[in-house]
């Protein structure tokens, strides 16, 4: 019930992704032997790999060496899974799973033999009060079974800012942090369904590794921006984008591109003291104009008059704070 993601900044241009899958062939070609055979890094699940955010961990963790079980939904994004089955033919450190989060069984036997899971779970359409309950089962379940397979050691766990910063008067908080949580009453009376799925499943999920011993760290993302993310994943960029204009004027609506993204995923996993929440952003828009060039980058989604000028000129205070994820990519530098 989750998947995949869009397109930006590639007008007249081949698919970026293409690219990167036409140089994972050829650099395939000289991937031999076994994870036993080799001196190369161990095996890791990514979980979904059919979702947007998911694709590009599984191709940054291959193009780092890993050996990796790619866990698609059986009605995950056809494109997504498409590129993920075609990689598979060619990566020799590639195998593909079809899991249903909902199915706890098939989650462990894509796990099997794992150290880490990677945990990006997303619907693929606009989220709705449906979508919230099946993300909340699914991140449970994922949990579960990483508490269940002895061989797991870490799970990283895909989650939003949008999981913090929805509160009465968040506009009077000077600083929004890894501390901070959405309030899930608010955001049912607005009917921000995508920031309520972040919230509860995450903190289902705190709750579950907590109580299972399972170490657990959260990437908080903002808006996810890279290659085909209007295309490939226009749902959940609808969803996150859902009361912008209130998240810019309070200074919480930030953005992050996918390939720093993937980078914090896997930095949070080689790190051995990474612990807790990261939130993971590389711009917060804090003006009229910034919010227009966001909406030029998303121009397949959202409509900008071609000689649209921005009536006010005012600069909002931001308030996200990201000083561990400083610390997190100082350290692995």
């Amino acid at each position: 019930m989750y998947h995949g993601k869009g397109e930006i900044g590639s007008v007249g241009k081949k698919n970026p992704s293409d690219c990167f899958l036409n140089m994972t062939f050829l650099a395939s070609q000289t991937d031999l032997g076994s994870p036993q055979t080799q001196q190369q890094k161990p095996t890791v699940c990514v979980l979904d790999a059919s979702s947007y955010v998911g694709f590009w961990i599984l191709k940054g963790l291959v193009n780092r060496g890993y050996w990796v079980h790619a866990a698609v939904q059986k009605n995950g994004n056809r494109e997504i899974v498409s590129k993920v089955k075609e990689m598979s033919l060619f990566q020799k450190r590639l195998k593909v799973f079809v899991v249903d989060v909902l199915d706890y069984h098939s989650i462990t036997e894509a796990l099997k033999d794992c150290s880490a899971l990677f945990c990006s779970l997303d619907s693929p359409d606009a989220y709705d009060d449906l979508t919230v309950d099946l993300e909340v089962r699914g991140a449970i379940n994922v949990v579960e079974a990483c508490a269940q397979v002895d061989s797991v050691e870490k799970l990283v766990f895909s989650s939003s800012i949008g999981a913090a910063v929805w509160r009465e008067n968040i506009g009077l908080v000077k600083d929004v942090d890894e501390k901070s949580w959405s309030d899930p009453e608010v955001c049912k009376k607005l009917k921000l369904w995508y920031p309520l799925a972040k919230t509860l499943s995450e903190r289902a999920a705190w709750a579950l590794a907590m109580d299972r011993m399972v170490n657990m760290v959260s990437v908080n993302a903002g808006l996810v921006l890279g290659p085909g993310i209007a295309r490939l994943n226009p749902g959940p960029t609808m969803s996150f984008l859902k009361g912008a204009a209130q998240m810019c004027e309070n200074g919480v609506l930030a953005s992050v591109d996918v390939e720093f993204l993937v980078d914090v995923h896997i930095r949070a996993l080689e790190d051995q003291y990474s612990s807790g929440r990261y939130f993971c952003f590389t711009e917060v828009l804090s003006t009229e104009k910034d919010c227009i060039r966001l909406a030029q980058r998303l121009n397949t989604l959202i409509s900008v008059p071609a000689r649209f000028e921005c009536e006010k000129n005012i600069i909002y205070e931001e308030r996200l704070r990201n000083k561990k994820l400083k610390k997190l990519v100082e350290v692995a530098a």
